[in-house]
């Protein structure tokens, strides 16, 4: 010690600490305050702001105190010094993590209010949290009077072998990258691969994709495959989509009749069903002369993917039910038969497109 240690060095040190005490209470009941305020804006990156804040200033506030304690007392050049790197080391830990939890925080809410869902991308927040603590972790070692250029070094050298050994890993997280950054696919959105998995986008992270399907049933599918294979995106251009639903009225039928009744029920449909698209502009198409009906195509629009199985459901229930009002008749499949019977050929009909096993038919 330069000098002896006096009651009044004593004091002062305490009077700097309950200081640095008193400033960490006050900041975090003030910033306590603002984060109520914040969780009323729509934006949500000042939540995530206020948040790091009441980390990183309580702890500064404590720092800035103890820090003047040391000052007052008199302590030697050496535990002066040690004392002064500790409280450093203490306050660049606490803003860096603050600093990530910010970042990526921002990052988040950038992700989510782009794919317009509660899904996020976490391989680009993962990605940010890193380079931060990375960054935040070479200037706690320059501040303690450690040279990172043998480690930087070091980290390119040994990153090589670690490419070379995690290729599959790598492969994975560039083609998330990737992926994202075409925007060819978001959470959200609802996918179709060649290979059969169809459902929501989940979350797409450093290695993976998962997609939940319509059963709620989870299928992990490795971002390199989802880039690798063809895809279709049913959320993209547009979430809206049209839907076909095919339907076959007898030849005896008025089709201008039928014309006329299925419209009022697309547009009894369209009004009073949830996820339909009313403003979409039905279309009715006749185009096929079949065996025993004249085929045809009705076009309807609906708000997104799952809503065609509930729109669909309720159009066939209540067309079915009009054409019996109006005497439409929807014939069943009809073929001729021929049983052979030694020498005689018996001709029958059955209605069905099918017909018993090793039976010989004739049209």
């Amino acid at each position: 010690m330069n000098r002896a240690l006096t009651v009044d060095d004593l004091v002062l040190a305490g009077i700097a600490l309950a200081a640095g005490l008193l400033l960490a209470f006050l900041s975090r009941g003030m910033l306590r305050w603002l984060a109520r305020h914040a969780k009323r804006t729509r934006w949500s990156g000042d939540d995530v702001i206020v948040d790091a804040l009441r980390t990183v200033v309580p702890w500064a506030a404590l720092a800035g105190g103890a820090a003047a304690a040391a000052a007052v007392l008199p302590l030697t050049k050496t535990v002066q010094h040690h004392t002064n790197q500790s409280l450093k080391v203490l306050l660049i830990f606490a803003v860096t993590v603050s600093a990530a939890r910010v970042i990526a925080g921002l990052v988040r809410s950038v992700t989510q209010s782009r794919s317009g869902v509660a899904g996020s991308a976490t391989i680009f927040v993962n990605i940010t949290r890193v380079l931060v603590l990375a960054i935040g972790f070479l200037v706690m070692l320059q501040t303690l009077g450690i040279s990172i250029a043998p480690l930087l070094t070091a980290l390119g050298v040994g990153g090589l072998a670690v490419a070379l050994a995690l290729q599959d890993t790598l492969a994975n997280l560039f083609a998330g990258v990737h992926i994202l950054a075409s925007k060819t696919v978001q959470p959200g959105d609802y996918i179709q691969l060649s290979s059969g998995e169809e459902g929501y986008v989940v979350d797409i992270n450093w290695r993976q994709t998962t997609v939940r399907q319509l059963s709620n049933n989870l299928v992990v599918i490795p971002n390199g495959q989802l880039a690798k294979t063809n895809m279709t995106n049913y959320t993209r251009p547009e979430q809206q989509l049209t839907v076909l639903v095919q339907v076959g009225v007898g030849y005896d039928s008025d089709l201008d009749h039928v014309e006329r009744v299925t419209h009022e029920v697309i547009a009894e449909t369209m009004s009073e069903i949830t996820g339909a698209v009313r403003d979409h502009e039905p279309a009715i198409r006749f185009h096929t002369f079949g065996d025993s009906r004249i085929g045809f195509t009705v076009i309807l629009g609906v708000g997104e993917f799952s809503d065609q199985f509930r729109i669909k459901h309720e159009f066939i229930k209540r067309l079915h039910r009009r054409y019996r009002e109006e005497g439409i008749r929807i014939p069943a499949p009809a073929r001729t038969v021929a049983l052979q019977q030694g020498a005689v050929v018996i001709p029958q009909q059955r209605a069905t497109d099918e017909l018993p096993a090793g039976l010989p038919h004739t049209e």
